[in-house]
């Protein structure tokens, strides 16, 4: 008997907008569209980040208010349903549990591994906690070290990692420049797609 299969997801351009774009969008601060579908960098993308927020007086309370208005890519949460009949689905994520639970509502509240804010008493954003350094590669390791085989799906510079280490990783809509730094993944464009190459992973991981 094979081992069961775990699929790990990102978030963030894969089952749901990306944050900080809307953010960008409804404040009209383009620097705020910069993503780690840009930035390798995660910890240069987030202080800076947080210079511009402080820069322009913003709080907690801004993002939250563009969040409230977000919903799931189209597709998204019927894809997740059907995963969840051939797999446990874990969400893997840099985002933050102060912006993550009213997206996690209408997911149907997936398992979440994501990261902290620290926000003071006037609400400004202070600084960010990440539950562990490289947290979505060590997840997917404990993951196989508990014997499960571990298929996953991400977008972004900071989902490679877990790609590599994962039995199967697959990129979901990335864009040109994370194509062509790491060739070694299956592309996938469509909820389709991306259907088909978690039932080809799991044959193939069997």
């Amino acid at each position: 008997m094979s081992a069961p299969l775990v699929a790990c997801l990102d978030l963030e351009g894969v089952l749901v907008p990306e944050i900080w774009i809307g953010v960008a969008e409804t404040t009209g601060i383009a620097e705020l569209r910069r993503t780690t579908r840009d930035e390798p960098d995660y910890d240069q993308l987030m202080r800076g980040r947080l210079a511009i927020l402080e820069r322009e007086g913003l709080g907690i309370a801004d993002i939250q208010k563009v969040i409230a208005g977000m919903r799931p890519l189209d597709g998204a949460p019927a894809f997740l349903d059907w995963l969840r009949t051939r797999a446990q689905v874990v969400i893997l994520s840099d985002t933050f549990m102060q912006f993550a639970q009213p997206l996690m509502a209408q997911l149907g509240y997936p398992t979440l591994f994501c990261n902290a804010l620290v926000i003071d008493g006037a609400g400004r954003i202070r600084d960010y906690t990440l539950r562990i350094a490289d947290g979505k590669r060590k997840a997917v390791m404990a993951l196989k070290l508990l014997n499960f085989r571990v298929a996953a799906a991400g977008d972004s510079y900071n989902d490679t990692t877990m790609l590599d280490e994962a039995d199967r990783g697959i990129l979901f809509r990335p864009p040109d420049n994370v194509i062509r730094d790491f060739p070694q993944f299956p592309v996938t464009r469509t909820y389709e797609e991306l259907r088909a190459a978690f039932e080809a992973a799991d044959r193939q991981t069997a």
